[in-house]
This record gives structure tokens, C-alpha cells and sequence, in this order.
């Protein structure tokens, strides 16, 4: 890098809200199984307080020897019903009570990987781990859930889609007291990656290796600024063009740092995500990168154009900055965490329909929405199940992360604070999808998975 590419990265941090999102590390269970759950509860934690020991302080000094910030320190582990399954008379939240007390001990953010892969039908562990989810992400604090329910290869497994729905009802309900909270620490996945490092979604991949290092970068601030200030009079063609030189400059910074922490810590490096994932601060928005585009709000009529330039720019980027970009990498749309998205929520130029089209052309799908409280358990697996088929047909990843207000309407606000921000309660349609949802079974895999 030359002496103005570093003086560039510089005021990228200081100036436009570059950070490295987190340092996700991410450790296999496989190991921990065992008969006993109290036995294999503490082979948990002691692995995870074993190799994740140093994982905040190496954060933390790497951020201060290259002054770059590096927000959330995080870890990913085995889907736990996995583990679950070798003890199945016993309820896995005492895997949950572990990963909570290994998180505080060693001091990160978030622990993901209460989580099950049901895409294709339920393994030993699955039932009672999809049935614990609400109990435990209402009896724990740092602990992240997430459930595949389907992928292009296997179709949408409707079983568990049925299920999800009363899952995050409830887990809405049992945490009603502190802003719904629960729900917006679970993610329901198609097509989930092995190896996302951004919360609530990751989780350790049973394809990985036994621990490994992912990075997670963003920067929305610094695409949004590159176009104000560089995109006056540029026809489309060459906005992508300088979002792709932007990302790539990005994505270097995050490489690394990634390969710092993978030294420092003696763990393999894995990969570098660069998503474009929104914080509540003014400015460190997707929806002003696309009004910065000439949308007069994010929501409008092109909106889902503009997005779909956006996010092809951010990975053609990406891959030229880095051999190893993976995880969910491209645009989030967090309508809670991104101040753009929360004025165009509140003023009804986005609405769900709008954020539902919007998913067929980003990096994960319906994300930190606020509903109705008295939105029925049968809409919410609807919604998913919408989602899912996005992402089943299209070969790509969705997800869905709604939180039930409840005892709130549409109009209404929660407020999470920190990363996960605030937002209105956005309106639903009241249709009921109840016999489609009730009747279960799979819905088929796409011809497009017939790839072999």
C-alpha cells in the first residue's frame, strides 16, 4: 500500500465508520459429546475457555497497535444438537447455561451455535434443542440460536418451518419484560454458511476445522461517503465501479487483520466477510448508500435495483481483495440497526412486502423486523417459509429474524440499544396462512439443485 492508500484507510476509520465488525472464533464440539449431559456441559466449557482464552485481548491489542476498531469479539461452536443428541433424555439449555458461563468467563459479546441443521428432516438432539430455544435464550445472556430449515439440495423442510413460528412467538413472550429480546438472538436460516461470523446467525460448521479464525468487516459509511463524494454525475456502470474499488480496499484491511489474529492466536485463519452490515449511528447506513444513488427514500420504487448493483459490487470487490471472502458477504438489511432504514420504517416508504423483494438480491433476507405482538405463530412460519423459498429457488441465503412486540401494535417502537438499535413496529398482513402451514411435509428441492 502506498503512503495515500494508508492516509485513505485512515480517514475511513476516522471519519466514516470503518471497523472490523468482529473476530469470530470459531470451535468444534464434535469432541464433547457424552452420555451425561453434566459431563459434556463441562467439556464445553472447558474447551471454549481453552482455546478462546486470549481471543479479546489479541482483539484488543491488534486494535490498538494498527488503530483500527475492532467492535465485537465473538465465538462460534457445533450446532449443539449435535452434541445434544449423544445424551437425548436430558434438555439441552444445560448446554445453553454452559456457553453463556464460557462467554462471560472469557469475555466476549456474543456465543453462537444453539443451533440445529433440520433442512432435511430432525436428527437425535433436534426436536428437544428446537423445543429449548425459547427457555434458553430467555434464561441466558450472550448466547445466539439459529435453525437451518432448508437449502437448494434438500428443499424446505415445512415440518420445522411450522415449528419455528411458535418457537419465536414464544421466546418473544418469555422475554417480553426486556424488549422482546430473545427473538431478535435467533436467526432462521435457508441455505445457512458454515462459516458466518456475524451474530445471531454463526455457528461452527461440522465441515470445519476444530477451531479456526473468521473476520467479519463493514463499512457502509465508507461506500456512502466514496459516493457523495465521487458519484456526482457517474451513470451507473461507474458507481459500481468505484463501490467494487471501495470494497476492495475495505476487504484488504479486514485480511489483516485476520491473518494477525490467526498468528497471534496459533489458530488457522478462515475468512474474510465483508458484509456491509448497518449500525444505528447516522451515517452508517445501506439505506443512504442506495438514496446516495438518487432514491428520495429507501424503499422506493428502484430500491431493490439499487440494492442488487450494491451488493454484486461489495463481493466482486471483495473476491479481488482476498482469496478466502465467505461467509454471508454482500449488503445487510437490518431494519433496526440502520438509521436510513429506521426513517424510511417509520415514514412507511418500507414495508415488509418492499424488504421481502429486497432479499432476493442481498446477503441474508428479512432482518431485525418488529411485528405485531399479536401476530399469530402460523404468519411468522409463513414468513419464513416465504423466505426460504427465496433462498431455496435462487441458491442463496435467507434468513428470517422477526421479534413479536408484544403487547405492542403497529406505529409502536421497541428499543434494543447498542448494535441492535431501535425500530417501529411494522404492519403485517392479516391473511391467515393456517391450513397451507398445517400441512407439513417437505416442499421439494428445485430442479436447479440437480447440479451433479
Amino acid at each position: 500500500m502506498n503512503t495515500k492508500e494508508i492516509l485513505e484507510t485512515i480517514n475511513m476509520i476516522d471519519n466514516e465508520d470503518l471497523d472490523v465488525r468482529t473476530i469470530t472464533m470459531g470451535i468444534s464440539l464434535l469432541d464433547c459429546m457424552d452420555p451425561s449431559v453434566e459431563k459434556a456441559a463441562q467439556k464445553v466449557y472447558d474447551k471454549i475457555c481453552r482455546y478462546a482464552e486470549n481471543l479479546v485481548k489479541t482483539g484488543e491489542d491488534i486494535s490498538r497497535q494498527y488503530g483500527i476498531p475492532i467492535i465485537n469479539k465473538r465465538i462460534s461452536v457445533t450446532p449443539i444438537a449435535m452434541v445434544a443428541g449423544a445424551c437425548p433424555t436430558a434438555s439441552p439449555v444445560h448446554f445453553a447455561k454452559a456457553l453463556d458461563r464460557a462467554a462471560k468467563t472469557v469475555g466476549v459479546n456474543f456465543i453462537g451455535g444453539y443451533s440445529a441443521l433440520v433442512h432435511k428432516g430432525f436428527a437425535p438432539g433436534d426436536y428437544a434443542l428446537l423445543e429449548s430455544i425459547p427457555e434458553a435464550l430467555s434464561e441466558t445472556e450472550f448466547v445466539c440460536s439459529s435453525v437451518n430449515v432448508g437449502t437448494t439440495k434438500a428443499g424446505i423442510n415445512m415440518d420445522a418451518v411450522e415449528k419455528m413460528g411458535r418457537i419465536v412467538k414464544r421466546t418473544a413472550e418469555l422475554t417480553a419484560h426486556r424488549e422482546c429480546i430473545g427473538a431478535a438472538k435467533l436467526v432462521v436460516f435457508c441455505n445457512a454458511p458454515e462459516d458466518n461470523p456475524f451474530m445471531a446467525g454463526a455457528f461452527h460448521g461440522p465441515g470445519e476445522p476444530d477451531c479456526v479464525v473468521n473476520v467479519g468487516v463493514s463499512g457502509p459509511g465508507v461506500v456512502r461517503a466514496a459516493i457523495q463524494k465521487s458519484g456526482e454525475g457517474r451513470n451507473l456502470t461507474e458507481i459500481a465501479e468505484l463501490i467494487k474499488r471501495t470494497a476492495f480496499k475495505i476487504t484488504r484491511m479486514g485480511q489483516l487483520v485476520a491473518q494477525e489474529a490467526s498468528r497471534r492466536l496459533c489458530v488457522p485463519f478462515g475468512i474474510v466477510d465483508l458484509s456491509l452490515a448497518p449500525t444505528p449511528a447516522i451515517g452508517d447506513s445501506v439505506a443512504y448508500i442506495l438514496e446516495g444513488m438518487g432514491l428520495e427514500q429507501c424503499g422506493a420504487h428502484g430500491t431493490t435495483a439499487a440494492l442488487a448493483l450494491l451488493n454484486d459490487a461489495v463481493k466482486k470487490g471483495g473476491v479481488m481483495a482476498s482469496s478466502s471472502v465467505g461467509g454471508l458477504s454482500g449488503a445487510f438489511i437490518p431494519v433496526t440497526e440502520d438509521a436510513g432504514m429506521i426513517e424510511a420504517a417509520r415514514s412507511g416508504c418500507l414495508t415488509l412486502t418492499k424488504l421481502e423483494a429486497m432479499t432476493a438480491v442481498c446477503s441474508v433476507g428479512l432482518d431485525m423486523i418488529c411485528i405485531p405482538g399479536h401476530t399469530p405463530p402460523e404468519i411468522i412460519s409463513a414468513i419464513i417459509a416465504d423466505e426460504a423459498a427465496i433462498g431455496m429457488v435462487n441458491s442463496k441465503t435467507t434468513a428470517v429474524r422477526v421479534i413479536p412486540a408484544i403487547g405492542r401494535e403497529a406505529g409502536e417502537e421497541l428499543d434494543f440499544g447498542g448494535l441492535l438499535g431501535r425500530g417501529p413496529v411494522m404492519e403485517v398482513n392479516p391473511a391467515s396462512p393456517l391450513e397451507f402451514i398445517q400441512r407439513g411435509g417437505r416442499i421439494p428441492a428445485p430442479l436447479q439443485s440437480l447440479k451433479n
